[in-house]
């Protein structure tokens, strides 16, 4: 990258960490409650009362919380009431509580479903020279999580067999989508740390209906899996991985234009296939 490139990159930077810096909860309000969002977050509100903290409220302190040096609650709602006295509303109490536990109401799902919405609005205004060869480039990666440790949290995500009961935390597997040319988040699956189907490659392919024709999965060498690629060429996706390194291939045997037969070679050092789904596995080429 030569340096105006690098220059216009932290530029870029720049901009968004001094926007998100001084961003208040109104204004992430206002985005929620925009034209562009509005059906979609009309379409996942729980049934609730208008009270101090409705759901959207809620959602938007808890943004601003996040992005906040201080992530207090203290902080989220001392912000808050500073903003209805700006606005010339009544006055509203300082104490956390009411906050907290509407924080505490928000839907899984209403979070979920913005988060999507959001990131393929905001993919879908990339501009042109920031794609590949005039293609969407999705990076595919996987993380774990530990979580504060309540019989809730134990039940769905359990913690490692290696810890003693009641000294572990539970942990989830997290795999996620992200825009490469803006950044945005697309799509995420979570599950156990472990168990069948809990992998990142298991996760991976409940993901798999956010991809379209011409778009490329850019991931790691696990995922450099045939029964993934076949599936992804099926649907018109290409892939890029790092190929894993317990796998040799000898490139010279392959023909120049040869690129769709790779998933056959591929296949000859593949072990036994992670698909869940028999049928799924016997419609692939072989």
């Amino acid at each position: 990258m030569d340096r105006n490139a690098q220059n216009a990159v932290h530029q870029r930077r720049s901009t968004i960490a001094r926007r998100a810096k001084t961003t208040d909860a109104a204004e992430i309000f206002n985005v929620l409650t925009s034209p562009a969002l509005l059906q979609t977050t009309e379409s996942v509100l729980p049934e609730h009362r208008e009270r101090l903290y409705p759901p959207t409220i809620a959602l938007s302190m808890f943004m601003r919380q996040v992005l906040e040096a201080d992530g207090s609650c203290q902080k989220a709602v001392n912000g808050w009431a500073a903003q209805r006295a700006a606005d010339g509303l009544s006055s509203c109490s300082v104490r956390t509580g009411g906050y907290c536990r509407a924080r505490q109401r928000l839907p899984l799902d209403m979070v979920s479903a913005l988060t999507r919405e959001t990131g393929r609005l905001l993919s879908e205004k990339a501009l042109k020279q920031w794609l590949w060869c005039g293609r969407a480039v999705k990076l595919v990666d996987g993380t774990g999580i530990s979580m504060p440790d309540t019989p809730e949290n134990q039940a769905v995500y359990p913690q490692p067999s290696t810890q003693a009961s009641g000294v572990g935390f539970p942990l989830a597997r997290l795999v996620m989508v992200i825009c490469l040319a803006t950044g945005a988040a697309l799509d995420m699956a979570v599950g156990p740390h472990s168990g069948k189907g809990t992998g990142e490659l298991g996760l991976v392919r409940s993901l798999l209906k956010g991809f379209r024709p011409g778009d490329v999965m850019l991931a790691d060498a696990l995922y450099c899996n045939y029964f993934l690629i076949a599936t992804l060429m099926a649907a018109g996706v290409d892939a890029l991985f790092e190929q894993n390194g317990s796998r040799i291939t000898d490139l010279s045997t392959w023909p120049v234009a040869g690129h769709a037969r790779s998933p056959r070679a591929l296949a000859k050092t593949c072990g036994t296939p992670t698909v869940d789904d028999a049928r799924a596995v016997r419609g692939l080429p072989r």
